[in-house]
């Protein structure tokens, strides 16, 4: 009850608030990149997962489900942590912080990645795939021209949550570093609640704003 606030640290009319509020500014640039590199890697990954995981042979469908199964149960952070310093010990490969985040994001992401488009195909009904074959596609055909464009249009707000879930997770480096130089977690975490509120508000927006089209388009198309 006795604390003293010192809003100042991040008040944008003072001169330390406004190189604090553009350093976490810069951070938070950082944090989309990241999620932006990571999703575009998830999906084409998780994508390739769950066709494997439709697939007719068991074998195959089996390490899909494995692949998916071990990601899933990896915390994030931790597989970070382990690509960042794990990856030099076991395979001699070095990788930067932002490319770490992206490897390390993009794996355990796929996994979900892959549930997601796993359940929109399987939602499509078996007369598409059917009719589909009737007119001579073979599977990649199939998929990409009849099943594919139809599961997208259901996948996409749990695609859009994932990738809010994304940014969410992102590393909070630049607060901590600054907790530690000004002494006011309070007032700079406040900020950066701030901060995220407003980019996941805005992509949630986005988010919307293309079902809504997407689902305009569907509606002119019938």
């Amino acid at each position: 009850m006795g604390y003293t606030w010192g809003w100042y640290v991040v008040s944008p009319w003072s001169a330390k608030g406004q190189t604090n509020l553009a350093f976490l500014l810069s951070g938070l640039g950082w944090t989309v990149s990241l999620a932006l590199c990571a999703i575009a890697v998830s999906v084409v990954l998780g994508l390739a997962i769950a066709l494997l995981g439709l697939a007719k042979q068991r074998l195959v469908r089996g390490v899909s489900r494995v692949y998916v199964e071990a990601l899933r149960s990896i915390p994030m952070l931790v597989m970070v942590l382990w690509v960042f310093y794990g990856l030099p010990v076991v395979l001699g490969i070095t990788l930067d912080v932002f490319a770490a985040g992206v490897v390390a994001l993009a794996l355990c992401d796929s996994a979900f990645e892959a549930e997601i488009f796993r359940a929109g195909i399987q939602s499509i009904d078996r007369g598409q795939h059917e009719a589909a074959e009737t007119l001579g596609l073979g599977f990649v055909d199939k998929m990409r021209f009849i099943i594919l464009p139809q599961a997208i249009r259901r996948i996409l707000p749990p695609l859009g949550n994932q990738f809010v879930y994304m940014l969410k997770t992102s590393s909070l480096v630049s607060a901590n570093e600054l907790v530690v130089t000004e002494y006011r977690p309070l007032e700079i975490y406040t900020a950066l609640i701030v901060e995220y509120l407003v980019l996941i508000l805005i992509v949630s927006w986005a988010v919307r704003l293309l079902e809504r089209r997407m689902a305009a388009a569907d509606y002119r198309s019938t």
